[in-house]
């Protein structure tokens, strides 16, 4: 993937716990990318484990409790793992 792939994630996870996504078609003005893209990095964060819902009345996409997604390389403490 791409570092640009990860910032998109980045800010798409922002704008859902936000709930400021706006519809498809406005959140992927707010990415930069298309209406598909948009669709697409949803499934993918669906996949990842994201409980990921969508709000008519707001017309927002939103977690479905709360928690952000974390797209990095976390160190383990356990050293003797690599012996």
């Amino acid at each position: 993937m791409s570092r640009q792939i990860f910032e998109h994630l980045r800010r798409l996870d922002y704008f859902i716990r936000s709930r400021a996504t706006g519809t498809p078609v406005n959140l992927a003005n707010k990415l930069n990318v298309s209406e598909r893209c948009v669709y697409n990095y949803i499934k993918l964060m669906k996949d990842l484990g994201a409980p990921i819902k969508f709000c008519r009345q707001r017309n927002s996409y939103y977690y479905d409790y709360k928690g952000e997604l974390h797209l990095k390389f976390v160190k383990e403490t356990n050293d003797d793992i690599l012996s």
